[in-house]
């Protein structure tokens, strides 16, 4: 029992460390945000609540000038003003801004934010495992060599939660009439429209490649429409 007491410590300070983070952005977000009242953002997610048989679908700005999409963990949706003033200045479509609508959505429904809390505890109590092993044989540098392991591996599951989120807004857009190509032309723009990406190795990064989106939507589309996928 006493082995375990580390990893047992560590899961609960990985489980405590979540749970504030989680009101800390619950009390940052209802500080610092405002509902949407965008008539033609609004016409889109209207479209997409028919889609998915609800009333309506509530979207939030938050007041950061970051472009980015959120899917706080309570289910809200946001959208920060700096890309919505990328939309106001006519840098991204409505149609584009709905598809990161889209895509928050997906995260919410497929659990993401809840996973990510039982993924981060895992990661937690691996990571002090793992360090303790190695510090045997590395003294020093086992906690280095551990945190760098965990890091790859939440990299590798934050690129498939994307993937997975990017093939629910996909499924979502079509069937709302949207359609994907608002979703693509937006990966084509997030580099410039963010300052991130370039010649970041995949596989260190916890966001897919654009290219690679791109590819595993039109994979998505072709296989649900019974298409011949793009070259």
């Amino acid at each position: 029992m006493l082995k375990l007491a580390p990893i047992l410590l560590a899961l609960g300070y990985a489980l405590a460390v979540y749970w504030f983070s989680v009101w800390r952005t619950k009390r940052e977000l209802d500080a610092n945000s405002s509902e949407l009242a965008d008539r033609r953002l609004r016409g889109l997610t209207d479209r997409m609540a028919t889609a998915l048989g609800i009333d309506r679908i509530k979207v939030h700005i938050y007041e950061v000038a970051p472009v980015n999409g959120l899917a706080a963990p309570d289910g809200r949706i946001f959208i920060t003003r700096g890309f919505y003033d990328r939309y106001r200045q006519g840098e991204v479509s409505a149609e584009e801004l709905a598809t990161v609508i889209a895509h928050e959505l997906g995260h919410v429904a497929l659990g993401h934010s809840r996973r990510r809390m039982i993924d981060f505890s895992g990661q937690n109590a691996v990571r002090v495992a793992m360090a303790t092993i190695f510090n045997r044989f590395l003294p020093g540098l086992g906690i280095l060599l551990a945190n760098g392991i965990v890091w790859l591996l939440a990299a590798r599951m934050s690129r498939s939660d994307e993937y997975e989120a990017d093939a629910y807004a996909s499924a979502l857009l079509i069937k709302a009439g949207i359609g994907t190509e608002p979703q693509k032309s937006l990966f084509q723009k997030l580099e410039r429209l963010t300052g991130m990406g370039g010649g970041t190795a995949t596989w260190l990064m916890s966001h897919p490649q654009t290219a690679e989106r791109i590819r595993a939507i039109e994979t998505n589309e072709a296989r649900w429409l019974g298409q011949a996928p793009s070259s």
